[in-house]
């Protein structure tokens, strides 16, 4: 696969990536080549005779065990400020750059009510951890509610994604996929269960959708081998980074179009359940990123992240009361939780002793 994945003015913006020497550089720079960590097997399910629509047939299983993701050695994302233009609020920029709204209106000193104007200055920090890589292929990991895209061993896109809400009907499923399907402008076949709650809702009920603006699958659908689930784009823009489809993984227009462009068709990837990770970069920096665990599913606690920090030797190198406040608030942003260097110091000699 050598085909660039070019993103939108905008997206170039989204994610710098701190590689693992710690240098940063927009995705349309060439980046270090990073040796894989992980890669699933994938367990394929027989391929659709029609266009999958995102409905719940398949019997879930639960997360096997509670605990972070395994030591990373990526950060995606940044710090900068963000000059806002005419009709910016702060729910448009959380879900755009993978942010929470409330979070970035409250380290900006506003309320998430508030107006941004035209022209005010916005810090944004979207710093996330990439929690397992790829030499090529799709990680997907839902309680980040982040895509990650890998070409010959480097990471090549990160996207804020929405996912199944936290009703256990609509829970998008895990498991190791094959792509199966690249199809643009597809039609959505408006499945059975939808048709339900459209009716419990009042509205309009339509068995299939011609596509245009108004289909919910946007113009690019990326069939995956798990049943009935593809990630695909939206007429709904407002809707990423949150927890709000049935089941599917939507994308903002851009950066389906650019995932869409760069996968191929019996591409590897896997969707995993990760509410807790944790990273050391090259330079020894130290990042943990919370998330909420919204299925329910176990993150592991403030006890399972010292095994993992012990069984990497880098216990020592952390400030440990960082640490569970970052386990605590659950913002979804990565932080450096490196221990400052004068307590390390000490910590070293103590243990020495």
């Amino acid at each position: 696969m050598t085909r660039p994945l070019y993103l939108a003015a905008a997206a170039a913006l989204l994610f710098a990536l701190i590689t693992t020497s710690a240098n940063a550089f927009l995705w349309f720079g060439s980046g270090a080549t990073a040796t894989p960590t992980q890669t699933p097997t994938p367990s394929l399910s027989p391929t659709p005779s029609a266009t999958p629509t995102p409905t719940r047939t398949a019997t879930r299983t639960p997360s096997p065990k509670a605990t972070p993701a395994p030591l990373a050695r990526q950060v995606v994302g940044g710090e900068f400020d963000f000059i806002a233009g005419d009709h910016t609020s702060f729910s448009k920029l959380g879900s755009r750059f993978g942010i929470g709204p409330k979070l970035l209106a409250r380290e900006n000193g506003k309320q998430m009510t508030d107006k941004v104007n035209e022209g005010d200055t916005i810090h944004i920090d979207n710093r996330h951890v990439v929690p397992l890589e790829l030499p090529t292929g799709i990680i997907v990991n839902l309680p980040q509610r982040m895509v990650f895209h890998f070409e010959d061993g480097r990471i090549t896109g990160a996207f804020p994604a929405a996912i199944g809400r936290p009703e256990k009907k609509w829970q998008t499923l895990t498991g190791a996929f094959k792509v199966i399907q690249l199809r643009e402008d597809p039609t959505w076949r408006v499945p059975a269960s939808i048709q339900d709650e459209m009716e419990a809702e009042g509205k309009d009920v339509v068995d299939e959708v011609e596509p245009g603006p108004d289909n919910p699958l946007g113009k690019f659908w990326i069939g995956l081998s798990l049943p009935v689930l593809g990630i695909h784009g939206t007429n709904r823009p407002l809707s990423i980074y949150s927890y709000r489809t049935h089941g599917c993984i939507r994308l903002h227009p851009d950066d389906i179009e650019a995932l869409y462009e760069a996968v191929d068709y019996n591409e590897s990837g896997e969707i995993v359940y990760l509410p807790l990770m944790l990273a050391r970069l090259d330079d020894g920096q130290i990042f943990l990123e919370s998330q909420r665990d919204i299925y329910r599913r176990g993150t592991g606690g403030i006890d399972a992240l010292r095994s993992l920090a012990q069984a990497n030797h880098i216990d020592s190198l952390i400030d440990w009361a960082k640490a569970e406040s970052v386990v605590n608030d659950m913002d979804g942003i990565a932080r450096d939780i490196t221990i400052a260097p004068m307590n390390a110091a000490a910590n070293a000699t103590g243990a020495a002793k």
